[in-house]
């Protein structure tokens, strides 16, 4: 059995932990949450494969 972990979950599942712990950095986490998910998109995951 083979798990293939992508980087998106992975940050939506830190980002959620985080908000819960501390609500007050939800607009930094959604700002960096989709700053990430932006350069993802542009520039392709073709050079961080995990």
């Amino acid at each position: 059995m083979t798990l293939h972990f992508g980087l998106t979950p992975l940050i939506s599942l830190i980002a959620g932990i985080l908000i819960l712990v501390m609500p007050r950095l939800l607009n930094y986490i959604v700002a960096i949450y989709l700053i990430a998910i932006g350069l993802i998109g542009i520039f392709g995951t073709g050079a961080m494969r995990i």
